[in-house]
């Protein structure tokens, strides 16, 4: 995994992960909201699913949840939920294709061979 940024808000961490997906055969991303906890004390984990074509930037620029995040000490985590780049197939629709996500098994070509067993 690599740390692609890092920003302090709220006196926690927005962090943004990159990682080789080995089932999509592709670079995936995800942000993480780590709280302070000087306690080091286990904290509870939320996670995010943005809509059709977000990725993980959508929720934590938009939405403000840091803010809650920080004041109940609780781990974000929101997924980039499609998958992207050159590799993956696509379609002229919006919905199909490169940064389109439904969350279920593929069965139709040409994305059954990546997302079958998502």
């Amino acid at each position: 995994m690599k740390l692609i940024e890092q920003h302090q808000i709220f006196g926690g961490s927005q962090q943004v992960w990159a990682h080789n997906a080995q089932m999509l055969q592709c670079e995936m991303k995800f942000a993480v909201y780590l709280p302070n906890n000087p306690e080091n004390r286990p904290l509870g984990v939320i996670y995010w699913l943005s809509g059709l074509t977000c990725s993980e930037q959508n929720f934590i620029t938009k939405s403000g949840f840091q803010r809650y995040a920080s004041e109940h000490q609780v781990i974000v985590v929101t997924p980039d939920t499609s998958p992207r780049g050159e590799q993956v197939p696509n379609d002229v629709a919006y919905d199909l294709g490169q940064g389109a996500g439904f969350y279920l098994n593929a069965t139709e070509q040409p994305w059954g061979d990546e997302l079958s067993n998502v």
